[in-house]
């Protein structure tokens, strides 16, 4: 699954989504502190592991961290690469690693999933509703049901719904057939339901991407995903949670615009379904007429894989049009879920994405610096994300392999260096392990109302992650949780022998919190603290 940059700017060029200009929200008013700074309190910083990233290819070392668990209101899907690594040791380990499901292409055949067949009488699953996931691609839809609407959004004008209630025959070239015989999902877990069939998958993500749409088919292609999600609703257990690549609320495509933050949702997330010329002959039912997709899905999923400039500390990133990993990663969050209420997934890949129209993104061969793996792991869930879906275009390692005769396999599947996930897991090991008690539904997440100081405690603001971005300042954000605030802090694209510090205070709900912290070069900084309640005196 790739996002080629071509198609982003033929497909935002040709709809009229192009931004050509960098206006967004105006500057939050920076407000001055009367008097000197309140006195300190000193963060907790959260510890480090240590350990020797790997350097073979195609490899990665699991247990660079110990035993540690997502909470109960948190998930990562893994259908990264190389679950294979580590099955002969502890087929489980994954779970003790942060990850909470499994994707349907990276379980076990006939022990977590009858893959090839219905399983024998008495044969069950071991693993739970909520640890198995599906990702559905077009090839679902385009081969056994021949529906190459899938592949062609022109061809939504062509799609059947459902045979219609006389039909002499059944034809099986259907959306309908294609979505409701998701319901079989239940077979190779060996634990159907008694009065009949439904997927017992924890979440289905759909990853169809025929979104970009001839003119004058828009809604088509509208009253066909609002049928399909709906369709799919009613063939799945009520704990399975449905969601799809897109359509999002608003698609920033890796960048971290002004304009963005001024956005209104996207069409195919929020047309309602209405009837067109056809629609009827066609089998489009009346129940969804003024009904949209966003409707009927669970979750929405934000986020953009990076392409190499996210990568690069040489290039520029810090212009309103430049790409940013921080940026981006936090802009996403931060103007989808002011669009809309569904909880956010996103899709997270830790090598880039290809284009041709980027330099040194032509392959999938470049993996995310140490700190931008690790900090996509910390920094993502300060937006009050509800989950991620961990993605690679490879599956099985086989490490140590030679190098391949073809030039357009280097650098790719087992050619890789896979250390980049062991900063990754370390990421959520040092978020998870040691503050998981704070991610208990209670939390209050601050994202641009993190009160900030850059010139040592005289001015205090919130910045979006775009005004940060094209300020060159250091990225906060932090999380309260009663008494408790969690912190983490970087300055993107800093070298290895730069420092920064900035202040960040919290002055809400009774309490008067002021702390400073020290930056070194693009660490990944993270904080906690127990704050004080000032009394209704002190206040005054």
């Amino acid at each position: 699954m790739k996002i080629a940059a071509s198609f982003l700017a033929t497909s935002l060029a040709g709809f009229g989504f192009w931004f050509v200009h960098t206006s967004g929200l105006p500057d939050p008013v920076a407000v001055q502190l009367q008097g000197p700074v309140p006195a300190l309190t000193k963060l907790s910083p959260t510890p480090r592991a240590q350990f020797t990233p790997s350097t073979r290819k195609g490899y990665y070392n699991i247990d660079v961290v110990g035993d540690f668990t997502l909470p109960a209101t948190k998930t990562i899907t893994f259908c990264g690469a190389g679950r294979n690594l580590h099955l002969a040791q502890d087929r489980t380990k994954l779970f003790r690693r942060g990850f909470s499901a499994i994707e349907e292409g990276r379980m076990i055949p006939n022990v977590e999933r009858w893959k090839d067949g219905i399983p024998p009488n008495g044969w069950k699953s071991t693993l739970q509703p909520s640890q198995r996931a599906w990702i559905i691609y077009q090839d679902y839809f385009a081969i056994p049901f021949g529906l190459e609407w899938a592949r062609h959004s022109a061809r939504a004008p062509d799609v059947v719904y459902r045979n219609p209630p006389n039909a002499r025959t059944a034809n099986r070239n259907t959306l309908f057939q294609a979505s409701s015989e998701l319901q079989g999902g239940c077979v190779g877990f060996g634990d159907c339901p008694p009065t009949g069939w439904k997927s017992t998958y924890g979440k289905i993500f759909l990853d169809i991407e025929n979104e970009s749409v001839n003119r004058g088919n828009e809604q088509e292609q509208a009253n066909l995903y609002t049928f399909m999600a709906k369709t799919i609703k009613e063939n799945v257990s009520p704990q399975t949670q449905i969601g799809s690549i897109t359509p999002v609320p608003h698609n920033s495509y890796g960048y971290s615009r002004a304009a963005d933050y001024t956005a209104g949702p996207e069409w195919l997330w929020t047309l309602p379904a209405k009837h067109t010329a056809t629609s009827k002959q066609r089998g489009m039912p009346d129940n969804i007429l003024g009904k949209s997709f966003s409707d009927y899905v669970d979750f929405q999923m934000p986020g953009t894989y990076y392409l190499y400039p996210e990568f690069d500390y040489s290039a520029r990133h810090t212009n309103n049009g430049d790409r940013h990993w921080l940026g981006a990663l936090l802009g996403e969050q931060e103007v989808n879920m002011k669009l809309s209420p569904k909880p956010r997934i996103a899709w997270h890949w830790v090598f880039n994405t290809q284009s041709s129209d980027f330099p040194n993104s032509g392959k999938a061969e470049h993996p995310a610096p140490p700190a931008v793996a690790e900090g996509m792991a910390i920094f993502y869930w300060f937006t009050g994300a509800y989950g991620v879906l961990f993605w690679d275009d490879h599956k099985d390692l086989v490490p140590d392999q030679p190098s391949p005769n073809d030039p357009a396999l280097k650098g790719l599947g087992n050619d890789r260096v896979y250390a980049v996930y062991e900063h990754y897991i370390h990421g959520l090991w040092r978020l998870f392990k040691h503050h998981g008690d704070l991610f208990n539904g209670r939390e209050t997440y601050l994202n641009e109302d993190t009160d900030c100081s850059y010139d040592g405690g005289k001015t205090w603001v919130g910045y979006n992650a775009n005004q940060i971005k094209t300020r060159d300042l250091p990225f906060v954000r932090a999380i309260v949780n009663g008494d408790q605030i969690l912190i983490a802090a970087t300055k993107a694209y800093a070298r290895p022998e730069q420092s920064n510090q900035v202040m960040v205070r919290y002055v809400k709900n009774g309490y008067s919190f002021y702390t400073t912290i020290p930056l070194k070069g693009d660490e990944i900084y993270l904080g906690r603290a127990t704050m004080k309640r000032v009394s209704r005196m002190q206040r005054s």
